[in-house]
């Protein structure tokens, strides 16, 4: 199993450590520009938005993505 996780980027990342390195290198504004969700646009917090992304499949698949082409791209 560990060999067909060695080329995934997400791998050993939570959705928090995510979350947390695109808030610190893009910032709110931006990450809601890129991905308008309320959780980012509205008074945003990390718990908040993890609370809708873990309920919310298609907005996690964009920030996973958005996360890839950040810092894998």
């Amino acid at each position: 199993m560990a060999e067909a996780q060695k080329n995934n980027p997400l791998h050993g990342k939570t959705l928090e450590m995510i979350l947390n390195e695109l808030v610190a290198h893009y910032g709110w504004q931006t990450l809601g520009e890129v991905i308008p969700v309320n959780c980012f646009l509205n008074n945003p917090s990390i718990k908040s938005s993890l609370t809708f992304l873990r309920k919310t499949p298609w907005a996690r698949q964009k920030v996973e993505t958005f996360y890839v082409e950040t810092f894998h791209g």
